[in-house]
């Protein structure tokens, strides 16, 4: 994981005794817990995962069998403008910026890396509409990159289950990155987001019925 270069700032208290336990949990309830995106090369995660900011896996996956029929890899796509993408686009949201993002970045691709997704972090973080977090998904998911990528579901979780105070989501994948093995912290992402989905929601988490009831500090929650 490329940590943050400032300094890391100190975990809540019980921390480093909690973390086991929400990786156990965890382990227990999504021992299969993976992207729901599809996709079928790196190319297309990456697409989907630009795509996939403030808009559910589920619009996204709607969305992508027929701008991948069109566009089938980063040569095909690097042809095509914003206002061509657009309509195979248009339920997701933020469209407009989003196909503007892709065809740039599917320009770049060719124009610096032969049309392929490079296996290098620096390199997907410069890409137009991606960043840490799109990075971090794609790095981890095509290629075995050991990250942490923090979206709102990991973030929240991360404060909820005190695990960080932080709402920086570097400082957060720093927080976890320190508190989990790496080899777990691909693992550790994906669960998190099935738990946020499931069972500690943003609105009304189902505390009752977690599993995590026990030891979780609910910071932030009302009683």
């Amino acid at each position: 994981m490329s940590v943050p270069p400032d300094s890391p700032s100190p975990l809540p208290d019980g921390a480093q005794n909690r973390a086991p336990l929400v990786l156990a949990v965890l382990e227990t309830l999504y021992p299969d817990a993976r992207t729901e995106l599809v996709f079928r090369s790196p190319f297309e995660l990456l697409v989907a995962t630009v795509l996939s900011a403030q808009a559910t896996d589920v619009s996204v996956n709607a969305a992508t069998p027929a701008l991948f029929a069109r566009y089938p890899d980063a040569h095909a796509m690097s042809t095509a403008t914003p206002e061509d993408i657009e309509p195979l686009i248009r339920a997701i949201g933020l469209y407009r910026g989003k196909a503007r993002s892709l065809a740039a970045l599917a320009r770049l691709l060719v124009e610096r890396h032969g049309g392929e997704v490079p296996n290098d972090f620096a390199a997907v973080v410069a890409l137009p509409g991606a960043g840490r977090k799109t990075a971090n998904v794609v790095l981890s998911n095509a290629y075995g990159y050991p990250a942490i990528a923090v979206d709102t579901h990991v973030g929240r979780l991360a404060r909820r289950l005190g695990l960080s105070v932080q709402t920086n989501p570097d400082r957060v994948e720093a927080d976890l990155g320190r508190l989990f093995p790496e080899g777990r912290w691909v693992f550790l992402h994906h669960a998190l987001i099935f738990h946020g989905r499931r069972v500690c929601v943003a609105r009304r988490p189902r505390c009752p019925a977690c599993e995590m009831v026990g030891f979780c500090p609910r910071v932030g929650v009302e009683a």
